[in-house]
């Protein structure tokens, strides 16, 4: 198959992850997977397993499998752009969205704050949310295809999203932090329709937030062997008053794994739990 060309670049300021050609501490996918399957079994509501698909949904052609690390040189802010195109310096905050952005204090942006007075979800080590787990530029994912899902395990706080492309509706569910993600085959593209967030993360590194009327939609492609580009689509009408796109490239890393990743245990968030307690005291 012949790919165009690929010159999209991008990045997000977490802490620095060292780039090994084969990663130590991995976690089998194989291992992954089965924990994965038993616990979908087992959790699963039995009127639910009885109504899902077993097929996929759209015509598949396309191999996204594999460990992907966001190319080097994207900037911390995410180039959002209008249905148009036209890339967007300020974004159309409706008045209840304003309010929530005049709260946030994040450690991105023009009025950046110090990650111990910070708001931003993942200095308390809770998920980034989506589309912003696709942002931390220094931890990489891993897709998994298996029939009737899509299976990405990012590194970052180990993070597991399923993609289900069985046929299946959404789940009305209790909002969550990544959502509930269906997907359809377009040819070699995977189109990922995603609702069912909670409203406590952002959509970008700046503070950014959104409501829990938040709807994203996805459009991942393996552009050629080596790049994979997702472009992610953020409608929410209760903070933006317009739909908003980014797009994110990945490269391949060939013989790498994911590794084990304790929030908690990092020194980043050891030392802003000090720090934090000082300042209360």
């Amino acid at each position: 198959m012949n790919y165009p060309a690929v010159d999209d670049r991008g990045s997000l300021g977490i802490p620095n992850r060292k780039k090994l050609p084969m990663k130590k501490g991995k976690i089998g996918w194989a291992a992954l997977l089965a924990w994965i399957a038993c616990a979908s079994f087992l959790l699963a509501p039995s009127a639910t397993r009885s109504k899902q698909g077993v097929g996929e949904a759209g015509t598949h052609t396309a191999d996204l499998s594999g460990v992907w690390e966001q190319k080097t040189g994207q900037s911390t802010r995410p180039d959002w752009v209008d249905s148009q195109g036209n890339r967007l310096s300020e974004l159309p905050l409706t008045a209840w969205g304003q309010e929530r952005f005049k709260s946030s204090r994040a450690t991105h942006g023009s009025n950046s704050v110090a990650s111990i007075t910070s708001t931003e979800p993942i200095v308390k080590c809770l998920p980034p949310g989506v589309p912003a787990i696709y942002m931390g530029s220094v931890y990489p994912m891993e897709v998994i295809q298996i029939p009737g899902r899509v299976i990405m395990f990012f590194e970052y706080g180990n993070y597991v999203r399923q993609i289900f492309t069985d046929g299946r509706k959404h789940q009305n569910l209790t909002p969550t932090w990544l959502g509930d993600s269906i997907g359809r085959w377009e040819g070699d593209t995977l189109v990922v329709d995603s609702n069912g967030f909670n409203d406590k993360t952002w959509i970008d590194s700046e503070g950014h937030p959104h409501s829990e009327a938040l709807h994203v939609v996805e459009r991942i492609r393996r552009v050629d062997h080596d790049h994979l580009v997702v472009e992610a689509t953020v409608d929410d009408p209760k903070t933006y008053s317009k739909p908003l796109t980014t797009k994110r490239v990945f490269d391949l890393e060939q013989g790498w794994n994911i590794a084990e990743f304790v929030c908690e245990d990092k020194e980043d968030f050891l030392e802003y739990q000090q720090k934090a307690g000082t300042e209360k005291k």
